[in-house]
């Protein structure tokens, strides 16, 4: 016997507002050290003063993880910091 269960527009409202709470917390209390723990796309350009273009070149090559919620891509600021000291110039 197969069984259906519907989603009302209420549910989806539902899921709407615990998924913006998770978010919310993500942007804003997952801190280490005083830096955000997950960035933008736009933060980590201006961090790296790199062009839209060259992130994504940065991603498909693997050089930099990054998660994908929804639109947005997030990565992880101890990538970024990883990435930077793994390029670090042997000379000064």
């Amino acid at each position: 016997m197969i069984t259906l269960d519907l989603i009302t527009r209420e549910d989806l409202e539902n899921f709407k507002k615990e998924l913006f709470e998770k978010l919310g917390k993500l942007k804003f209390e997952d801190q280490i050290e005083g830096q955000k723990k997950w960035l933008k796309s736009a933060d980590v350009r201006k961090m790296l003063c790199i062009s839209p273009g060259t992130l994504q070149t940065l991603r498909i090559n693997g050089v930099l993880r990054f998660s994908k919620v929804g639109n947005m891509l997030y990565y992880k600021t101890e990538d970024i910091t990883k990435v930077l000291e793994e390029n670090l110039s042997k000379t000064y």
